[in-house]
């Protein structure tokens, strides 16, 4: 019984320091789970002269309520390996019209427009 319990408290503190380093700037989830939800942002985030959907920016508007979380979405793996470039993405809130957006929010070694 004794090792049952120092198994279950060894798999709690595990997790509360896996969920403490891993999505801490999207909260519980991490970044790369955030940026699948930004897939209608996808061309957008290639191409700077690419239209920008009404889906996209409502993600974006929504994910932008935490700039931490929006500028760790946009630098995740996630992205990039969907081909997405930084330097476009982080112009996306801005070519979205977004009032709130993040001003001169530092995003790695990228400033948000």
């Amino acid at each position: 019984m004794a090792a049952l319990f120092k198994v279950v408290c060894l798999v709690a503190l595990l997790a509360a320091a896996a969920e403490g380093a891993g999505g801490s700037a999207c909260g519980k989830l991490s970044p790369d789970k955030v940026a699948v939800q930004l897939a209608p942002c996808a061309a957008a985030g290639r191409d700077p002269k690419a239209a920008v959907s009404s889906s996209c920016c409502l993600q974006v508007k929504r994910i932008g309520r935490n700039p931490k979380c929006l500028c760790a979405v946009l630098l995740s793996a996630t992205a990039k390996a969907s081909g997405v470039k930084p330097a476009v993405a982080i112009t996306i809130p801005k070519r979205c019209r977004l009032a709130n957006r993040p001003v001169g929010f530092k995003c790695g070694p990228y400033t948000l427009p």
